[in-house]
């Protein structure tokens, strides 16, 4: 007994054509809508709330929320999209530079918006003063929303799929390529760990309520840099759990190396393009957490 995936969900929300042209609503941009939104009103309600700070002084205002959300949207989009040329399919991109600017159809790194958006947080943090511990404590608590969101459109999409499996957990996923079976595969049907359902869970939807506890029931905005220790070691984790039942982006895979490891380690076994990016945030985050519990630390 099996899970097929479901007939009625398709990419797009609605298409039409008029006067020649198609238009599409997807699930893909509407995660991302729906995200910023979400991120949007987490940052609006924090920012009202001045009991949740240090000095019950809260470093948002109306006005600079909008010009954050500005920043933070460009570091996304640049950032994701460049990070997912860059770190997933470079030889591609260099053969056919136009389709870097081909955002819809599909292809954005996590890690790369990661990186885009610390670095608009920071020219942001800079501009307005605001102590950049604080700043990163903002930045993490508004994006699982935005993460549990994406990982449904990747679903919906039959993008980023899991390993082959026989477990009851497994998805008989309907489009190609991951509804073809592995040549070393014994059953007539091919079923696939929902690895982008995991990650919803695990990065978004569990990461995000961890993160609102924090906050809300233990004031954890009152010591910079532990809400934004949690979530670089919540997501790094998660990524790296989640990774074991993921599969790997076809340019890794080979013969030598079905698994698409990057490192390879002793045992036959080794990390992936995702375990490796994820590892120094791990790392990252532990150390600002710590840095969070010392007494009569100096802000950052």
């Amino acid at each position: 007994m099996h899970t097929k995936f479901p007939d009625f969900l398709t990419p797009n929300v609605f298409s039409f054509e008029l006067l020649g042209f198609n238009f599409a609503l997807t699930w893909y941009a509407l995660s991302y809508i729906f995200g910023i939104i979400f991120a949007w009103y987490i940052l609006a309600s924090i920012s009202k709330k001045s009991h949740l700070w240090t000095n019950n002084n809260s470093p948002l205002t109306p006005k600079n929320i909008e010009d954050l959300m500005t920043f933070l949207i460009l570091g996304i989009i640049i950032g994701g999209r460049l990070g997912y040329v860059i770190f997933y399919n470079p030889a591609f991109y260099l053969d056919h530079p136009i389709k870097i600017l081909y955002l819809w159809e599909g292809g954005m790194s996590f890690h790369g918006g990661f990186i885009g958006v610390v670095l608009g947080a920071l020219y942001f943090s800079l501009k307005n003063k605001i102590s950049l511990s604080s700043m990163g404590d903002i930045v993490a608590l508004s994006t699982p929303p935005g993460l549990f969101l994406g990982r449904l459109a990747n679903f919906i999409n039959q993008e980023l799929w899991g390993r082959p499996t026989t477990m009851s957990v497994g998805i008989e996923f309907t489009k190609p390529p991951a509804s073809i079976c592995p040549t070393s595969w014994q059953d007539d049907t091919c079923l696939r760990h929902p690895s982008q359902l995991y990650e919803a869970c695990l990065e978004g939807l569990f990461l995000g309520l961890l993160l609102l506890i924090l906050v809300f029931l233990f004031d954890a905005l009152k010591s910079p840099g532990r809400i934004m220790g949690v979530f670089f070691m919540g997501y790094g984790l998660a990524r790296i759990f989640v990774e074991l039942f993921r599969e790997a982006d076809p340019q890794y895979i080979s013969i030598e190396n079905p698994l698409g490891y990057i490192i390879l380690l002793p045992g036959n076994t080794g990390l992936s393009m995702g375990q490796s990016l994820s590892l120094p945030m791990v790392i990252t985050g532990l150390i600002f957490l710590l840095w969070s519990f010392r007494k009569n630390r100096t802000q950052l």
